[in-house]
């Protein structure tokens, strides 16, 4: 599978087919991390993948939130 290395503003950019990005297993908005060596540019998976916790609650919806759930009495310093 071939692509072309393009201008995009004043960095060069490396458009994926979606066929590429779903065979490797790859998302969009997923964080990876790019690794040079011996000439060549290897994409990877980042492994210091951080969550913005309003991004994530603005996500739950009436439609997707779940019930309150009882895990019964308190039975040590849980409670307050």
């Amino acid at each position: 599978m071939e692509a072309v290395i393009r201008k995009w503003g004043n960095s060069p950019a490396l458009r994926l087919p979606s066929a590429a990005l779903k065979a490797a297993g790859y998302a969009l908005e997923q964080k990876v991390e790019l690794v040079v060596s011996r000439g060549r540019i290897v994409i990877q998976p980042s492994e210091h993948v951080t969550y913005n916790l309003d991004a994530l609650l603005a996500d739950i919806t009436e439609a997707n939130a779940h019930e309150e759930l009882s895990f019964g009495k308190p039975v040590g310093k849980e409670a307050f």
